[in-house]
């Protein structure tokens, strides 16, 4: 697979060739959310693209503020344009450079697309940039794409999506947070059945 993580993901937006986009929430989000309720508080999402995850979330409880980032204009500009569902709305901006006026405010960080999109070497940046953006003991709710689920298996060599393992993941996210909950959904897109998992991860009080 070629590797596109340095790819500029403004020009990937204008010129439609966007595979990441299904068109709709993330099964595992709405999975998640008919077992545990509505994420509320205010809730960011990185790497949201057209927001459907941004107004799945919104919809589900009115008084939530959700913010959706991306550091593609041009998907920021789209998902702005499309029907409203709740409390949302979208900003341009870089989860490695978040504007002051974000840092530690978050009740909740929902990650799905971003973190597997990244370059692997960034990944412990991403960890932190995620902790920088939550209140104290607030929580980060992940879709991770795994590669390999059995540790036994080889991993892909190409991305995005750049797989994980679950012992990386604890690795990078230990410093910051405290896992609360780890599970396999039941539900997926079409070509990673079995290939995900959900992390819900408690912010500490003090970062190191």
């Amino acid at each position: 697979m070629e590797n596109r993580a340095t790819v500029n993901w403004d020009d990937r937006y204008q010129a439609g060739d966007t595979p990441w986009d299904k068109g709709a929430a993330a099964p595992p989000l709405l999975e998640w959310m008919s077992i545990h309720g509505a994420l509320t508080g205010e809730i960011l999402v990185p790497g949201c693209g057209l927001g459907h995850d941004v107004r799945a979330i919104a919809s589900a409880d009115l008084n939530t503020q959700v913010i959706g980032l991306d550091v593609a204009r041009t998907a920021v500009e789209r998902a702005s344009a499309l029907p409203k569902t709740g409390s949302e709305t979208y900003q341009a901006a870089d989860l490695f450079d978040l504007p002051s006026d974000l840092n530690a405010r978050f009740d909740w960080v929902f990650e799905h697309t971003c973190f597997c999109a990244i370059e692997p070497s960034r990944r412990a940046d991403y960890a932190l940039a995620a902790a920088s953006a939550l209140k104290p003991h607030g929580h980060l709710l992940a879709i991770f794409y795994l590669n390999p689920w059995d540790p036994g298996e080889e991993p892909d060599g190409g991305g995005p999506p750049f797989g994980v393992t679950p012992s990386e993941l604890d690795q990078l996210f230990s410093p910051h947070f405290a896992l609360v909950e780890s599970l396999k959904p039941t539900s997926a897109f079409p070509g990673r059945e079995g290939r995900e998992v959900i992390y819900v991860l408690q912010k500490h009080w003090t970062m190191p």
